[in-house]
């Protein structure tokens, strides 16, 4: 007897799936545990396999179109089988609540006279659709790296960079499509105390030759524009920031620290152990440890009541190109520099190629959001729900500072807690900072936990 499959529920915030591809087409045999479609949800690509076994009947939606969950995705029976039954229940089933509701609405008053409720029409099952050309799509990857992970590079740069001893794998390409080209070489200086490199605070914008002329090939005076139309992603961090910021009431705390020792200190983790410690690294484990000494920051707006979390999860924004994605780093206070430094890179890596699962995205208590690598000096960020607070983390800047009465140089980060009012108060927030800041400002603090 046919089947039934119907559009499943793959996250907790999904409401409808896109079919991004089918991989069987009407007339196929299926056998269960057999992949038949890849479903794009609201916040990754995943993989549907068949539950039944038979031949596949009938194809419920197009690819690239949306479905609401539990909608019919295929029919799946006997070859030749006839299905048209099950389509004529399913839109009579569609019919019957809305008939009800309807003559619930004009039930007459009394006193009133009745009148006969009127028939409805018998529905016509809806006609399978020609199924276009299974659609291919190409793996996102960093700006300045190839998908075979060759460094996308100039002649010129990647001699320049030779010649300078300069890693083009922490160069920032501002050619074409990320290509490292001499300009970008020419920019980079090294840290006074040696070791890493990064661009000059007073590199100038990265527009190219190419740049220029992209622009004045497309200069125009008429009108014109294009649609494009938004994927699920899209449409679920729409609804769930607006929600947030709509309903949670924000305010904004920023505090400055001084890096210094933190650049220092990273340089001499990566050069003795042959680590990649990142500063992001720093972050996430300097926010874990002053959650743990300020509960109510870790906490969540439940209405009712607040909850208050013992675990501490951390969220780390990460961007796709379709828009961003939230991964969890679980129980963060108990991880090593090494070990967060792993998992996010994997995180990262799995987000671009949209392989995170469900698991991966849950169950944060607290969320960073960092834009550093981007030169953002300083910025706020919404709260992400169920979180009553995020942090949002600006890029390490040079700058003039006053010491032992001394104007010098030094190494300056911005960050800014963005905090739910019903929730966390200001003093709270504030304590909060100032212990992210002192251990920002002394790592040796977290490093002498054993936390490498």
């Amino acid at each position: 007897m046919a089947e039934i499959v119907r559009m499943p529920k793959m996250s907790d915030t999904m409401t409808e799936g896109v079919v991004a591809k089918w991989h069987k087409k009407v007339g196929d045999r299926i056998k269960s545990g057999e992949l038949v479609a890849d479903i794009e949800t609201d916040k990754a690509t995943m993989e549907f396999e068949s539950y039944q076994e038979g031949t596949l009947l009938y194809r419920g939606v197009e690819e690239g179109k949306a479905m609401p969950v539990n909608g019919i995705l295929a029919i799946v029976g006997k070859e030749g089988e006839d299905y048209k039954a099950l389509l004529n229940e399913e839109a009579t089933n569609k019919v019957e609540p809305a008939k009800e509701e309807k003559a619930e609405s004009q039930a007459p008053q009394p006193g009133e006279p009745k009148s006969p409720p009127a028939q409805p029409k018998p529905a016509s099952p809806p006609q399978p659709k020609a199924q276009p050309a299974a659609s291919t799509s190409k793996p996102v990857t960093s700006p300045s790296i190839t998908s075979d992970s060759r460094i996308k590079a100039s002649p010129l740069a990647k001699k320049l960079s030779g010649e300078k001893g300069i890693d083009l794998t922490t160069v920032i390409g501002s050619g074409e499509h990320g290509r490292i080209v001499k300009r970008d070489i020419d920019w980079y200086k090294a840290q006074p105390s040696g070791g890493s490199k990064q661009r000059s605070s007073s590199t100038p914008p990265a527009i190219s030759p190419e740049d220029y002329s992209k622009i004045a090939s497309s200069i125009t005076t008429e009108e014109s524009y294009e649609e494009v139309a938004v994927s699920q992603m899209r449409k679920t961090i729409a609804r769930r920031l607006a929600e947030s910021k709509f309903t949670a009431p924000h305010f904004y705390l920023t505090i400055e620290i001084d890096m210094d020792n933190a650049v220092r200190d990273r340089e001499s983790i990566n050069s003795v152990t042959g680590a990649k410690i990142s500063y992001n690294d720093f972050v996430i484990k300097a926010a874990a440890f002053a959650l743990r000494l300020h509960p109510k920051v870790n906490s969540s707006w439940m209405g009712e009541n607040i909850r208050i979390n013992h675990h501490i999860s951390i969220g780390v924004a990460v961007a796709v190109e379709e828009g961003l994605l939230v991964p969890v780093v679980r129980f963060a206070d108990s991880k090593t520099l090494s070990e967060i430094n792993a998992e996010v890179k994997d995180f990262a890596a799995r987000a671009k190629t949209k392989k995170l699962q469900p698991a991966d995205w849950e169950g944060n208590t607290f969320t960073i959001s960092n834009l550093g690598m981007y030169d953002i000096e300083d910025f706020t960020a919404i709260i992400n729900p169920p979180d009553a607070c995020i942090l949002a983390v600006g890029s390490i800047q040079q700058k003039p500072v006053v010491r032992n009465n001394e104007i010098v140089v030094g190494n300056v980060m911005k960050v800014t807690l963005s905090c739910d009012h019903r929730v966390v108060d200001g003093v709270t927030g504030s304590e909060f900072l100032k212990t992210f800041k002192a251990l920002m400002e002394k790592p040796i603090i977290m490093l002498g936990m054993g936390n490498i």
